[in-house]
């Protein structure tokens, strides 16, 4: 039975994440405004102001939602989830006031899932209390996002596993007090079967991180980058830091993928809708050539087409949130691919239609749409390149068709004709019409 309405308990806890992300998580991002601030566990200052709303958050019984009640979270399921990051979407610091930062999500999650007693205890716990951060070390310089084109290998040495290799865009590597690598532990293997992820402490001789990559609109001259690009040398770990048995992690890695997909387009929905409302204040606000400029066409088309495209989008990834909860495992496939392409064009128009309306404002840095119109091309490529996902959709979708009977399509007019002749043949004599 499809229902749109949320009950009203949870629409209350919503309302009260609505106000809190506005008035306390949204002055953080104007106080420390780099991406890489939430992840910096160094910043005295941030951290100070931090743990009072996490706090807060914790009271509300909001915290890490995504999380059953045995790791202090709520467990909830992706609608739910869905909405609240709806709200989390519009504050780049509110996922980690809320305990819910990519990628110590996904992290924790594996963690929960197939983490001995000690690595919960080491790295599971800490992270849960947002006192330290982690990192996804997976992409490789020469393959991207294609795990079958990995090359970073990790050999068996007695009781110890031997990492080598180079990784690329390692997230927030530079502040991560462990990483979760993925590496081949069986180049022989079928494609899936190659890989291993293991957990490795930040310490750990060996690891180098060759540079902190700068991304848009980071400033190299700053040092600001956050990505690494990370040499593995020889980096041991003991047996047991590995994740799920030896060639399991292609499946360990999709573990903790699907939601964060969908976590991540509704954050995308709750960043379109704040750019939306700018751009709504703007049209009633300015005039030029003797009128709003809310009384334009071309201002009203910009208008109409956002909120449209939002909307649809919105029920998109709710929907997608719904299969998640409620239809068996693999079900929601296309529509995570789907969320994912829709996510990176609509944000795209959205921000463009807001930045035009804006005028030169629009294209400075005292505005927040200069820093979200630079992130768009990462935004296509974060979680796997869109086409990629385009790809993924038009596979699935071509399983439920079959090519035409015959020499003609199967909508062809002629052949359908004289087959509803066929079938009503009798009473069309008898009226005459044969």
């Amino acid at each position: 039975m499809w229902d749109f309405r949320t009950e009203p308990d949870f629409q209350a806890k919503l309302d009260w994440m609505d106000t809190f992300v506005r008035e306390e998580c949204e002055p953080l991002d104007l106080l420390f405004p780099h991406i890489g601030q939430p992840y910096n566990t160094e910043n005295a200052a941030a951290r100070a102001i931090l743990k009072p709303l996490q706090d807060q958050v914790r009271e509300q019984g909001l915290w890490a939602c995504h999380l059953g009640p045995d790791l202090g979270g709520q467990g909830y399921g992706q609608v739910k989830l869905a909405l609240m990051n709806e709200i989390l979407g519009r504050s780049m610091w509110a996922p980690t006031v809320f305990g819910t930062a990519a990628p110590d999500t996904g992290n924790a999650e594996i963690l929960a899932m197939f983490g001995t007693a000690e690595q919960k205890s080491r790295y599971l716990q800490p992270l849960l209390d947002g006192d330290i951060v982690s990192c996804f070390s997976m992409t490789e310089p020469q393959a991207g996002a294609d795990p079958k084109e990995f090359v970073c290998a990790a050999r068996r040495d007695g009781d110890e596993w031997v990492i080598s290799g180079e990784k690329w865009f390692s997230s927030n590597a530079r502040y991560a007090a462990f990483f979760i690598v993925m590496a081949v532990t069986d180049p022989d293997a079928s494609p899936y079967r190659r890989m291993s992820m293991f957990v490795v402490p930040a310490e750990t001789p060996g690891i180098e991180i060759i540079r902190n990559v700068v991304v848009m609109p980071d400033r190299e001259e700053l040092d600001e980058g956050t990505h690494g690009y990370i040499r593995y040398n020889d980096v041991r770990v003991p047996a047991d830091a590995i994740l799920g048995g030896a060639g399991q992690g292609f499946e360990v890695a999709q573990a903790r993928l699907g939601g964060g997909r969908v976590h991540h387009a509704m954050r995308t929905v709750g960043k379109c809708r704040r750019a939306f409302d700018m751009m709504a204040e703007r049209v009633l606000s300015r005039r030029t050539q003797g009128e709003l400029l809310a009384d334009k066409q071309m201002v009203q088309q910009f208008i109409a087409d956002s909120w449209i495209e939002l909307a649809q989008f919105r029920l998109l990834v709710l929907q997608t949130a719904w299969i998640i909860d409620n239809e068996p495992h693999g079900t929601a496939r296309t529509d995570i691919a789907m969320c994912k392409v829709a996510m990176a064009k609509i944000f795209a128009d959205i921000i463009s239609r807001a930045v035009q309306i804006h005028g030169s404002l629009g294209v400075t840095a005292e505005l927040p749409l200069y820093e979200w119109w630079t992130s768009v091309p990462s935004l296509a490529l974060a979680d796997g390149p869109t086409e990629v996902h385009k790809a993924t959709v038009a596979k699935q979708v071509l399983k439920g068709y079959r090519p035409a009977a015959g020499l003609f399509p199967s909508e062809h007019i002629p052949t359908r004709r004289e087959a509803a002749r066929a079938r009503y043949a009798d009473i069309l004599k008898e009226h005459g019409l044969a």
